[in-house]
């Protein structure tokens, strides 16, 4: 696994009676993300796909949206006092015409909630910086059923999950149920934006006809960057925010929460939801 998890040396206690041994913890490292040399954030993430977590970024913020608009992603060396690569450094070059945001502490392009946007603002920003309407043409329709079997299909795909017990997953299925992709990370928006970015780079941005499901909550930034990358359909094992559930409505996403078993709650966009084919099994969601 290389850099993403290490071996750490922990007290066991079992029924009383303590032991030492070895454990697996996942990888925790600062990423910082320059864009023309010059510093956008910083993010604490998993190492690994670290181009593509820089790529998703700044399609979330709304700086690109095409894989033409990056001329280059690379380390940069000389990030440490001794100039060694701690591999901790990116650095986005943006294509030749593709403008540059105003990169100050009072940045104009959309940042996260966590950066101080709140409210309506965040509601207005997000509106006003996407390039894709979530619009189906044709319907994504899909049934309850579907959307019940996809959280076990994203365990049995984590491997690093399976070592540590410490990451979070985000995975991209098609409407038919089919896994696309996955990545894990110790963030939550760090693994969407991994997904997010390596779509941006294979070139299959917008994606209007996938569902994302991530395994913990749905916050205001997640359902921020499913609509950033024309995402219609978000599912979330825990709940949403409320302030996620607005912007869903606001932007026409499918947003569902507390996706356990046969039980889930719809927070918006219930017209692509065929409850016609069947009713699901278990009792009502929570």
């Amino acid at each position: 696994m290389g850099r993403v998890t290490e071996r750490r040396r922990v007290l066991r206690i079992r029924d009383g009676a303590p032991s030492t041994r070895p454990d697996t913890l996942v990888a925790e490292e600062p990423l910082e993300i320059r864009l023309g040399g010059k510093p956008l954030a910083i993010t604490m993430r998993t190492p690994g796909d670290d181009f593509a977590l820089a790529a998703g970024f700044l399609v979330s913020e709304g700086v690109v949206s095409r894989a033409e608009d990056v001329a280059n992603i690379v380390y940069c060396a000389g990030a440490t006092q001794d100039g060694s690569n701690t591999y901790n450094v990116v650095d986005v070059q943006l294509a030749l015409g593709v403008p540059l945001p105003d990169i100050t502490l009072e940045r104009n392009v959309y940042t996260t909630s966590s950066c101080g946007l709140c409210g309506k603002a965040s509601l207005d920003a997000v509106r006003t910086t996407a390039r894709w309407p979530i619009a189906d043409a044709p319907p994504v329709r899909f049934t309850p059923e579907l959307l019940a079997a996809l959280p076990d299909r994203l365990r049995a795909a984590q491997r690093v999950f399976d070592r540590t017990g410490g990451l979070h997953a985000a995975g991209l299925f098609s409407r038919e149920g089919e896994l696309l992709d996955l990545r894990e990370d110790v963030g939550r928006h760090n693994a969407v934006d991994k997904l997010i970015g390596r779509a941006l780079r294979n070139g299959q941005l917008p994606l209007s006809r996938a569902i994302l499901l991530v395994s913990g909550r749905a916050s205001f930034e997640l359902v921020q960057k499913a609509v950033m990358a024309g995402i219609p359909v978000l599912a979330a094992v825990s709940a949403p925010s409320s302030l996620a559930v607005d912007l869903a409505a606001e932007t026409g996403l499918t947003l569902v929460g507390f996706l356990r078993g046969g039980s889930m709650n719809v927070y918006a966009g219930e017209q692509r939801l065929d409850l016609c084919a069947g009713a699901m099994p278990g009792g009502p969601a929570r």
